[in-house]
């Protein structure tokens, strides 16, 4: 292959790449009375250091399954960690008893269900999911 046609392709790559992780959102339920987040926010909810939500709340953070594309581009996006290094960082936690992972779903349908029937719940998910039952706080 020419040099051009490579470097076409490569681009080509980059883009349906850039375009698959571009739609993540982070969610709460429709009712929350949370309107928006910082990303730092998030990132302290996600990696259990923070569960404090703005107005005194309680975040409960729910999770996607480990290699789902939206858990990947989300920690990738939110907290800068790779899947490698976010199972890294839990099993630490875990072990020294300092957290517990948050409660983990298969899927946008589930992380919209667990969220709205949750008070403090605060999910993910692939922004043409979003419908009426949850609000964004976040478009990272």
């Amino acid at each position: 292959m020419s040099p051009i046609k490579n470097a076409l392709l490569a681009t080509a790559l980059m883009s349906v790449c850039a375009l698959a992780h571009a739609g993540v959102v982070v969610v709460v339920s429709a009712k929350s009375d949370v309107g928006a987040l910082t990303q730092a926010q998030v990132s302290q909810i996600f990696l259990a250091k923070s569960l404090a939500l703005p107005g005194g709340g309680t975040a409960v953070p729910i999770d996607q399954d480990e290699g789902s594309a939206v858990r990947n581009a989300f920690y990738r996006q939110v907290t800068g960690k790779d899947a490698a290094q976010m199972k890294a960082y839990w099993s630490q936690l875990m072990f020294t008893g300092k957290a517990q992972k948050p409660k983990k779903v298969a899927g946008d349908e589930a992380v919209k269900k667990a969220v709205a029937a949750t008070p403090g719940a605060i999910g993910y998910i692939d922004a043409a999911a979003v419908d009426a039952s949850v609000k964004v706080v976040l478009k990272p």
